[in-house]
């Protein structure tokens, strides 16, 4: 299972961001401050960092250094968002900066783009009664294979990484289509269409009013 530590002294917003990446399949720890997570970081083998800048102790500029020095991947998450910080941050090594606040659909998206990047991804992902290679792109659902495009994958995969979460359709879009939303509320619409049937979960991803869509899935199934 892929590790992820979390530094981040705000513990509401630590919280919040574990509980998701759990949710979504990742093993996290947390550190409050910056020393806990020096210590964490030289006892634990972990895949990724999620660091806040301002910390106590061990701020995250320094953090980073000790990560790189580990080739730990490093993502800054911090209320610092002028195009200096952000400059600094990455010209430091940083492989990612998200400003706060910010929506936990597109912090998935960029903690897996990152975890590709070094190739740590999970290659394989359930749900359901759907299994899913993510290195091959192949869908198997009971023992047989799903035929799906492209953006059906793609889809798919957003879908099972938020599980339960409503997503709007302008999110939908701009992850999928990676590019603007400009309104195209009847794509989205087709393409979610098309996965449900040929998933047969008609009853699994269901509208959700003046939003989007959501896949439902119980936490014991």
């Amino acid at each position: 299972m892929i590790k992820i530590l979390v530094v981040e002294d705000e513990e509401p917003i630590s919280n919040l961001i574990r509980m998701n990446l759990t949710k979504a399949g990742y093993q996290c720890r947390c550190a409050l401050d910056g020393q806990t997570a020096a210590d964490l970081m030289a006892e634990k083998n972990f895949d990724l960092a999620l660091l806040d800048i301002m910390l106590p102790g061990i701020d995250g500029y320094e953090l980073l250094n000790y990560a790189r020095s580990m080739q730990l991947p490093v993502i800054f998450i911090t209320a610092m968002g002028t195009v200096e910080n952000k400059v600094k941050g990455l010209r430091q090594g940083a492989d990612d900066y998200i400003t706060k606040p910010f929506e936990i659909v597109e912090l998935l998206a960029r903690v897996e783009t990152v975890l590709r990047r070094y190739h740590k991804t999970e290659r394989i992902l359930r749900v359901l009664d759907i299994e899913v290679d993510v290195q091959s792109r192949t869908v198997m659902q009971n023992g047989c294979q799903v035929t799906l495009t492209l953006k059906e994958f793609e889809l798919l995969l957003l879908f099972i990484r938020n599980k339960n979460v409503a997503l709007y359709r302008d999110t939908i879009y701009e992850n999928v289509w990676e590019s603007e939303y400009m309104g195209e509320s009847r794509t989205v619409d087709l393409h979610v269409q098309r996965l449900k049937k040929k998933l047969h979960w008609e009853d699994r991803i269901v509208a959700v009013y003046k939003v989007g869509y959501r896949l439902n899935v119980d936490e014991t199934e």
